[in-house]
């Protein structure tokens, strides 16, 4: 099977923006010729608490979903999500000083994007 470009950024959680100290919570993954946007991620509360606790979860729970949102753009997205593809995941890979950032944007090869999403969630969040 012919491989397909693929870019990714890790998501992450900095609590103290300042600090530039962050957690890896998530990724997010684009694949144009698999038409293919989608971030996964999963907030370990007691983790992050540990790291901060004046952080507030919900809050940051509620980017995070609005990630997966601008992704699929759902209805609910607002107007970032009316974007192509390609504009959606330049917007939410773009440079920002919040809470929730992203890594720089890394390129790959690819079979199947889902699958990559997985292993690549696995390899920068899990392990």
């Amino acid at each position: 099977m012919p491989e397909n470009l693929f870019e990714y950024a890790v998501i992450r959680i900095v609590p103290k923006v300042e600090r530039e100290e962050f957690l890896n919570v998530g990724v997010v993954l684009y694949c144009a010729s698999q038409k293919f946007l989608q971030a996964k991620f999963e907030l370990d509360k007691q983790r992050l608490s540990v790291f901060s606790d004046k952080l507030d979860i919900a809050e940051v729970e509620t980017y995070l979903l609005a990630f997966e949102r601008i992704c699929s753009g759902s209805k609910d997205s607002g107007p970032i999500g009316k974007l192509p593809i390609a504009e959606r995941f330049r917007w939410l890979t773009a440079t920002r000083s919040t809470v929730v950032q992203t890594s720089k944007v890394h390129p790959g090869l690819c079979e199947d994007a889902t699958a990559m999403l997985e292993r690549l969630y696995e390899q920068m969040v899990l392990s």
